[in-house]
Order: C-alpha cells, then structure tokens, then sequence
C-alpha cells in the first residue's frame, strides 16, 4: 500500500485513532451517509468530517456525492477502500526516501 516513508506516516496516523478506526470499521461493513454515521458514532458531523478526511487523505476511504430523488440536497456517501496493510522490516527497508 504505501510506497514511501510520507505515505506509510499518513497511513498510520490516520490509523492511530480509536475513533477514527471505529469509523473504518463501520465503513468496511457497508457505505453511510454523514449524518448517520455521526448519529451512530455519537459525535458532531463536523468532528467526523476531520476525522473522515485524514481516512480520505491516507486512502483508507471514499466519498460521492449523490442527489437522491426524494430529496433536493446532495447527500455525501463514504465507504472503505479495499486495502491491506502489512508493516514488517522488508516494508520499511524498501520504503522511498
């Protein structure tokens, strides 16, 4: 998965957070909608957003946007990218930079 040492960095950063491995978790279960997985995970939308990103930015997770045709806002769906994740001494000695 990650090619450098700057990804593998972001990688377990974005991992090294209970709340933000609870919201992988739930993602890789199937894809939710913000407001509800705030609502299950009991904190604000804006907290989740932050955490939410720094997955998106390691590229542990994924959003769309969708109209949906009962309702006229657009709704942000997230769900978990397929990954695998293995760090031993080989990753590390064959990380760039």
């Amino acid at each position: 998965m990650a090619q450098s040492v700057e990804e593998l960095a972001t990688v377990c950063d974005a991992l090294s957070n209970p709340v933000r491995v609870r919201i992988l978790k739930l993602l890789c279960r199937k894809e939710w909608y913000v407001y509800e997985l705030a609502k299950e995970l009991g904190i604000s939308r804006q907290l989740l957003y932050l955490h939410l990103k720094k997955l998106e930015k390691a590229g542990l997770v994924e959003s769309e946007l969708r109209l949906e045709p009962d309702d006229p806002r657009a709704k942000k769906y997230y769900r978990a990218r397929p990954f695998r994740l293995v760090i031993d001494n080989d990753v590390i000695m064959n990380l760039e930079g």
